[in-house]
C-alpha cells in the first residue's frame, strides 16, 4: 500500500490538496504542527472517501524534523508514492527587524525540511511503478523582493533546486514538480505581517486555495517540471525577465515596505 505525503496540511492549499487526492483514492499522511486539526481531518477524508489516512504533528523548526517523519513511516510501514512539500512561511520587513533565529527557522520551514524529505524519501519514491515530488514555491521566487528579501530567496532555492533534481531523475520513475502560486485566500498574509499597502494588492489578484491546489495536482500528475499559478502571475514573472532588475525591486519594495 502507497500513501501521499503532505507537509502543512492541516489548513489552507495543503488541506486543500489532501481532500483532492483523497477524492481520488489516495491514501494520506498528513504532517503539520496542528494536531487537532490534522486528526480531525484525516477522519473526515477516511469516512468521506474510504481511505486509509493518518497524522502526525512535527514543528518543522525543530531540528530533527525531516527525520522524525520519516522514522515515523518507517515504524508504521508506510511507504510512498507521492511526497508534497508545502510547509512554509514567511516574515515581512525589513531583514534587520527579525532576529537570526527567526531567519534561520524560516530558512528550516522552507529549505532545510523539503531538502531533507526528499533526500530521506527518494529511495522510497523509487520502489513505487510511479511517483512524484512536488514542491510549493512561490511566485516571488522570480525576483528579489525587497521586504520579503529571505522568503523570495528561499523560494528561488525551492524552484531552482526542483529543476535540477527533476532533471537528475529525468530517466527514473520518479517527477519533481514545483509549483509557484501568486497570492493566496490563506492565512499567510497575517502570518508574515504584511502591510496594509500589500495586504489590498493581493486581495485583488488572489486566487482560492482550492484552485491553487487543483492546478498543483493536476500539474504533478501529468508529470510537468514547473508551474506558476494564474494568468496574471504568468505575466508578472515574464515582466520581471524582460525588465530592468532595479526597477522590478523598487516596484516591489513600493508594495512590500514598512514605511
Amino acid at each position: 500500500m502507497k500513501y501521499a505525503l503532505i507537509t502543512g496540511a492541516s489548513k489552507g492549499i495543503g488541506k486543500a490538496m489532501a481532500e483532492i487526492l483523497a477524492s481520488k483514492k489516495n491514501n494520506l499522511l498528513l504532517v503539520a504542527r496542528s494536531a487537532d486539526l490534522l486528526e480531525a481531518l484525516a477522519q473526515t477524508l477516511k469516512k468521506q472517501y474510504q481511505i486509509e489516512a493518518d497524522w502526525l504533528s512535527v514543528d518543522f523548526t525543530e531540528a530533527g524534523a525531516a527525520n522524525k517523519i520519516h522514522q515515523w513511516c518507517l515504524n508504521k510501514n508506510y511507504s510512498l508514492d507521492i511526497l508534497i512539500n508545502n510547509a512554509g512561511y514567511g516574515l515581512s520587513g525589513p531583514f534587520e527587524n527579525y532576529s537570526a533565529k527567526e531567519h534561520t527557522d524560516m530558512m528550516q520551514v522552507n529549505m532545510n525540511v523539503l531538502v531533507e524529505l526528499c533526500s530521506l524519501f527518494l529511495p522510497d519514491l523509487k520502489t513505487a511503478q510511479k511517483s512524484h515530488i512536488l514542491n510549493i514555491a512561490s511566485s516571488a521566487a522570480y525576483q528579489a523582493v525587497p521586504g520579503l528579501s529571505l522568503y523570495a530567496a528561499s523560494k528561488a532555492f525551492v524552484l531552482s533546486f526542483g529543476r535540477g533534481l527533476q532533471y537528475e531523475l529525468r530517466h527514473t520513475n520518479v517527477r519533481v514538480t514545483t509549483i509557484c502560486p501568486g497570492g493566496t485566500e490563506t492565512d499567510f498574509a497575517n502570518r508574515a505581517n504584511l502591510n496594509e499597502k500589500a495586504r489590498k494588492a493581493g486581495e485583488k489578484l488572489n486566487m482560492s486555495a482550492n484552485e491553487v491546489a487543483r492546478i498543483a495536482i493536476d500539474t504533478m500528475l501529468a508529470g510537468k517540471t514547473e508551474k506558476i499559478t494564474g494568468f496574471i502571475n504568468q505575466l508578472g514573472a515574464a515582466f520581471v525577465w524582460l525588465l530592468p532588475k532595479i526597477l522590478v525591486e523598487k516596484t516591489a519594495a513600493g508594495i512590500y515596505s514598512q514605511d
